[in-house]
């Protein structure tokens, strides 16, 4: 479990109760997952059932080398995948996805922010843009998309019979709106930062590299943080 609340022992107890009805009774802890259990590691094995913004370098420490981490690797545009990681002799996991569409619930510590009031869409700079934004309806667009925004956030407005694609960083109180006009999409952004620009180079790259695969991507975990990278085709 991601983060313990009031419901989470009874939830561990039915889960218990139905693991002895099918003749299992593994050692169960009740707390957050993403610290592990570091009483019981190292560990062979270490298979996640949530998906994770950013794979917890605990876990790779709870791994002994050599060891396999399996995990999904999601982000907040909603696409994810199983990552099978391998813990090196220097302490570093890295391994490739897997390329199923494999969905789970993102860790609780790891969900949105609350959107709150939407910012002024019609105010901002406008430009045209290549990028459609119906793009990123693709599984492997949105992901690549989602590496170069790790924290905006993805919705539709549909104002005066016109549907509005909107990407928001509420961190960053950065925002995009894509709209479309016959052939020709344009897009505003405001704040801090230009969440379409980064959106538009990143697939543009990886268009240009041969658009792979997600079983091109590469994960690497250290005590810096994550990183996702993909291999030209």
């Amino acid at each position: 479990m991601s983060e313990r609340s009031t419901g989470d022992p009874e939830v561990a107890a039915r889960a218990r109760v139905a693991l002895g009805h099918a003749g299992y009774a593994p050692f169960l802890v009740t707390g957050d997952g993403l610290a592990g259990h570091p009483d019981g590691a190292p560990y062979d094995r270490l298979i996640a059932t949530c998906a994770v913004t950013e794979l917890p370098y605990t876990w790779v420490e709870q791994t002994r080398p050599g060891g396999i981490i399996l995990a999904t690797v999601s982000g907040w545009l909603y696409s994810s995948e199983l990552a099978r990681l391998t813990v090196g002799e220097d302490g570093t996991a890295r391994g490739r996805l897997l390329d199923g569409h494999v969905s789970f619930m993102i860790a609780r510590p790891q969900l949105p922010f609350p959107l709150g009031l939407l910012p002024d869409i019609d105010d901002g700079e406008e430009r045209t843009t290549l990028l459609a934004a119906n793009a990123l309806d693709d599984w492997s667009t949105r992901f690549v998309a989602q590496l170069a925004v790790p924290h905006a956030q993805r919705l539709t407005l549909d104002r005066d019979g016109r549907m509005e694609h909107l990407l928001i960083d509420v961190d960053a109180g950065a925002w995009a709106a894509a709209v479309q006009d016959g052939e020709t999409w344009t897009v505003r952004q405001g704040g801090p930062t230009r969440l379409w620009d980064d959106v538009e180079e990143t697939v543009t790259r990886w268009r240009v590299d041969g658009a792979p695969g997600l079983d091109q991507f590469e994960v690497t975990v250290t005590p810096e943080g994550q990183t996702v990278a993909w291999s030209r085709v």
